[in-house]
């Protein structure tokens, strides 16, 4: 659903509202403009037709894979959970017990990458929703996991349940999201039952590829059978059969792979859901301060963990996941969309190549507000992760205060870039019609083409129109109270909310989903484990 402005005499527009129901709530408009086309861009299947940038030889990247598989032979990677150490050991790693430390060969690691699959199915809540990871492709997801939200009527605060539905309800409004992420943290509600309630609103008022946290065996089996009934899926085999989750295993740099993200590796793989491993390696404090020894670190520990899915379970569905960045030295803050971020991206994105596996990045920005700096780096980093030839991009709205808190204007101001990226990657038609001569010929030498007959057969679909930016001049602008992009960002977003209306789910399997959160509530939920 495509979002354009009404600022300006600007229509604006979501698929799937009635004309009638905008008219009656924004005050009428001229019948000419309400009968007026959309553009056809769809913005659901993005396919990414520009070459990916490269910041290392081939010489170089491989170069960088072998020290990083002598970093998992020599080193090793300390792994906490002793039944994921169990693993390895069947599979012939060198286990330490004492020091929880295991050593992998490449051996074992080659074998892995010939089992993990290169391109990965995913199944949404309809149709329409799903699409393969891998290839050209590109998908783009919200803020995650942001234990605080932020709007300019609320200010900063704790994310309440609240926050979570309207996030949700954000991230299904627009067609550029692909798939949901745990928006933000709800603390207003208990741990033991958080992902209960947070599922719940995910697969009722979204119909896009759910995400479900690796926070310990039971909350995962209470989320598999919520997904379950609301797909109608009869038993754990059918689930195995297609991915319709996704969760990040993030490790815990440096080379330290903790109890529940290796439970969680386990747990995914064994019931054939999406794993995106992403190692999150600060350049300076959490990594080598180089950007290739970042990059050394990250590989080796996103590999030891690839291994680990593809040992459980071999040929289970797994990303290759980069978040790496530098820290700011004064203060040993993380910072994001700086050169050195976009450069890890590029560096990442060739490895990801290099051992053929679809590869996950995202955007960011250390910005405390939706200001300039919010928007420069998270478009810094929006533009690495797109040209470096990510096929899922996480953090891409909404992100700010290094993932601290979720922005709903951040969010509004985001999708307009997002947006954006889903117009430059349509094809630009070139056929002889297209080339304008007849234009050239009718207008002649210092005419205009406004209304030339090549420009009124185009002019209403032939721009893109913006969510939130504003073209009108300085005096159309000023009398119009000179709204800055973050008050009409908060203007948006509080229409998209007001008119949302979730997508249809069966009855039945609703009722279904309802019975098992309420029962399991009772009984008291499942805490997280550590």
């Amino acid at each position: 659903m495509a979002w354009e402005s009404e600022g300006g005499g600007r229509r604006g527009r979501r698929d799937g509202l009635r004309e009638g129901r905008r008219e009656s709530r924004r005050g009428g408009r001229q019948a000419e403009t309400r009968d007026r086309p959309a553009r056809d861009i769809d913005y659901r299947h993005l396919h990414n037709p520009f070459p990916p940038m490269r910041v290392y030889s081939d010489d170089q990247v491989a170069h960088i894979h072998d020290t990083a598989l002598r970093v998992l032979e020599e080193l090793g990677m300390k792994v906490l959970l002793p039944k994921a150490r169990e693993f390895f050991k069947a599979a012939g790693a060198e286990v330490d017990e004492s020091s929880a430390m295991v050593r992998i060969d490449r051996a074992l690691v080659a074998e892995a990458l010939r089992t993990a699959p290169s391109e990965i199915p995913v199944i949404a809540g309809t149709p329409e929703r799903s699409y393969t990871l891998g290839g050209d492709r590109v998908v783009f997801g919200s803020v995650a996991g942001a234990p605080h939200a932020s709007d300019t009527d609320r200010g900063k605060r704790p994310g309440t349940l609240s926050d979570f539905r309207d996030l949700t309800r954000l991230c299904q409004s627009f067609d550029v999201i692909h798939f949901l992420g745990p928006v933000v943290e709800p603390q207003d509600i208990d741990t033991a039952t958080r992902h209960l309630e947070t599922g719940r609103i995910a697969l009722f008022d979204s119909d896009k590829l759910a995400f479900v946290f690796a926070r310990g065996t039971p909350q995962a089996r209470d989320c598999f059978e919520m997904i379950k009934l609301a797909r109608g899926l009869p038993n754990d085999e059918a689930l195995r059969r297609a991915v319709y989750c996704q969760t990040v295993i993030n490790t815990n740099s440096p080379l330290t792979l903790d109890s529940p993200m290796a439970n969680g590796i386990i747990d995914f793989a064994e019931m054939g859901q999406l794993l995106i491993i992403t190692p999150f390696c600060l350049s300076g404090a959490m990594a080598p301060i180089t950007i290739s020894g970042a990059l050394t670190q990250q590989h080796a520990e996103a590999l030891a963990a690839i291994t680990l899915s593809q040992i459980v379970r071999p040929g289970s569905p797994v990303m290759y996941g980069s978040f790496s960045s530098n820290v700011d030295m004064k203060s040993g803050s993380p910072a994001f969309g700086t050169p050195e971020h976009v450069k890890t991206s590029f560096g990442a994105g060739q490895l990801a190549r290099h051992i053929d596996l679809p590869w996950r990045s995202a955007a960011g920005t250390a910005s405390n507000i939706a200001d300039a700096q919010a928007t420069y780096e998270t478009s810094a980093s929006l533009w690495a992760a797109v040209m470096s030839g990510s096929d899922l991009i996480l953090h891409g709205a909404g992100w700010l205060e290094g993932g601290l808190t979720a922005s709903y204007e951040k969010f509004i101001i985001d999708i307009e870039m997002l947006q954006g990226f889903a117009e430059m990657f349509a094809p630009v038609p070139a056929s002889e019609d297209d080339l304008g001569f007849s234009a050239m010929a009718e207008v002649g030498p210092g005419g205009h083409y406004f209304a030339a007959e090549h420009t009124m057969s185009r002019y209403q679909t032939a721009f893109y129109e913006p969510v939130v930016s504003d073209w009108r001049n300085f005096g159309q602008w000023t009398e119009a109270g000179a709204p800055t992009a973050t008050e009409r960002a908060n203007t948006i977003w509080k229409r998209v909310l007001e008119e949302f209306e979730p997508p249809t789910l069966d009855i039945a399997r609703k009722d279904a989903v309802n019975d098992f959160v309420e029962r399991r509530i009772r009984e008291g939920g499942a805490l997280p484990e550590s």
